[in-house]
């Protein structure tokens, strides 16, 4: 048989198109030509095939070779179609059985000696190759990431050899690995070891129990990093969809898959001096920025005024659609980003207003034109702004008279008042739309005269009156509460304190 099909898949954002391989081997003066948009490494892999046939002791046709990469419109990026390309040509020279092959996908770089060695994006691959009702091969390094995906075969391959026995039957490859069930958390960080600050405490458990974005204004040294560094241990472990989503971000991205924690939320933390394209993701190819690498998990975003405008503009409507879209002249890329943002700030430009120790000499106009470098846009989407003071030397060296409470405890109640939203609307209350909130955040006349009455008087916006009742409703499922009450009402007001105008 001079003509072989095979399958593969590509990359374009998180998704995994199915590439359709087709090699072609005709008389004619000996060459290789691979065509349908390849680029650089693509156009390569003919060398490293040539050398990887060769050293597995086949012989490579001394013909003419077309390899088609269809669908012809997509671009075809990096090494991952090697061994389907190599497949193809053993098949159509008769030098393996191929009337198996449409049963396969095949993904893996070759060396020239043969070896397969790992690529990234695999689990997208699986997923894609799971719901088409193909076995996946790939190399072994991938295992452990594509397992990840159930209902699935997999034959993980370490040399082409290996591949090639499998198809034609003279040695099976069987696939044996536990894919962890639950996460084995490895982080160390406790808010038993944050003394005092017992209402910043409050206010985590409440953002982490709704997905509130939360902004912590104080002077440095207060624990504002030391508290958002330790908002993971008291979030509740992702769903199988969620962490297949934000698996897959991760997967496509150059850090790779911690395949051991998958089931954790994700925390970013970028410096300051990140650019827009680092945050949101872009490139030739579009990859997934910070935004996309937080989604459904957390992104600390410390000493936020000395993020470039721009940078922060960009987030303003990731932080409303949960997701971004990057558009190049050739394409547009759709990432997910639905990320829960905490943010750290000082509240003046030496860092030290209101503070105790009377430090600070800014002037009004100084601190003013500080905290304009957070445009009021991007502040009118964060539910919670809350100051950090600095606590007493007394409590910072004995904690408090009975003791921090742990993550694991408040843990239990995030986790609580997370299932109770869940049940209410399949979703945390953070992300409830208009009409939800209409429907599950209804207030008391008492509490809407309140509502009203701070509106007027602190001149908030309708965006800030939709995110005050998804908060006090995030309160009162902390409280057990099927209503929202005055109380809770009034302690999500409360947290509106940077955006008042008095």
């Amino acid at each position: 048989m001079s003509l072989a099909v095979l399958y593969s898949r590509g990359r374009s954002g998180i998704a995994a198109p199915l590439v359709t391989v087709e090699v072609h081997v005709a008389n004619g003066l000996p060459a290789l030509s691979i065509v349908g948009l390849p680029e650089a490494a693509v156009k390569e892999s003919k060398d490293r095939v040539r050398g990887a046939i060769l050293n597995s002791h086949f012989e490579f046709p001394a013909q003419r070779i077309t390899v088609n990469l269809a669908p012809a419109d997509l671009p075809k990026e990096g090494g991952r179609f090697d061994l389907a390309i190599a497949l193809g040509i053993l098949a159509a020279s008769g030098q393996i059985a191929c009337n198996q092959l449409d049963h396969y996908e095949c993904v893996g770089e070759l060396s020239l000696s043969g070896e397969l060695r790992p690529i990234i994006g695999v689990l997208p691959i699986a997923l894609q190759a799971r719901d088409h009702g193909r076995k996946l091969i790939l190399p072994k390094q991938n295992l452990a990431e594509a397992a990840l995906v159930k209902r699935i075969e997999i034959i993980p391959a370490s040399h082409l050899l290996e591949v090639c026995a499998h198809l034609g039957g003279q040695q099976i490859i069987q696939t044996a690995f536990e894919c962890p069930d639950s996460p084995k958390s490895a982080n160390e960080l406790d808010f038993a070891d944050v003394h005092g600050q017992y209402h910043v405490k409050r206010a985590c458990e409440i953002a982490a129990a709704g997905a509130h974005n939360l902004l912590m204004l104080g002077p440095p040294g207060t624990g504002k990093s030391m508290i958002a560094s330790r908002m993971p241990s008291i979030l509740p472990a992702l769903t199988e969809q969620q962490a297949q989503e934000t698996a897959a971000i991760a997967s496509i991205s150059d850090q790779g898959l911690d395949v051991a924690n998958w089931l954790q939320p994700p925390y970013r933390a970028p410096h300051h001096t990140a650019s827009a394209a680092a945050l949101v993701g872009g490139g030739g190819n579009p990859r997934p920025g910070e935004i996309s690498l937080a989604h459904n998990g957390t992104l600390f975003l410390d000493e936020l005024p000395e993020f470039d405008r721009k940078v922060l503009e960009v987030l303003r409507e990731p932080l409303e659609t949960g997701h971004i879209t990057i558009s190049r002249a050739a394409r547009q890329t759709d990432f997910p980003a639905r990320f829960q943002l905490i943010a750290a700030m000082n509240p003046c430009p030496c860092g030290y207003l209101g503070d105790a120790s009377g430090r600070c000499h800014c002037t009004s106009e100084q601190v003013m034109r500080y905290r304009a470098r957070i445009s009021g846009p991007l502040l009118d989407r964060i539910d919670m702004h809350l100051e950090v003071p600095r606590v007493s030397h007394e409590i910072l060296r004995k904690g408090s008279p009975n003791g921090e409470e742990s993550s694991a405890h408040i843990r239990q109640r995030v986790i609580a008042a997370r299932n109770i939203a869940m049940a209410r609307a399949g979703k945390a209350n953070a992300a409830l739309s208009a009409k939800e909130v209409k429907q599950f955040c209804g207030l008391s006349e008492p509490g809407h005269q309140l509502l009203e009455q701070a509106m007027d008087k602190f001149g908030l916006s309708n965006r800030a009156y939709h995110r005050i009742l998804k908060l006090a409703r995030t309160i009162a499922d902390l409280a057990g509460s099927d209503g929202i009450a005055l109380n809770h009402l009034s302690e999500a007001i409360g947290y509106r304190k940077l955006d008042r105008q008095s």
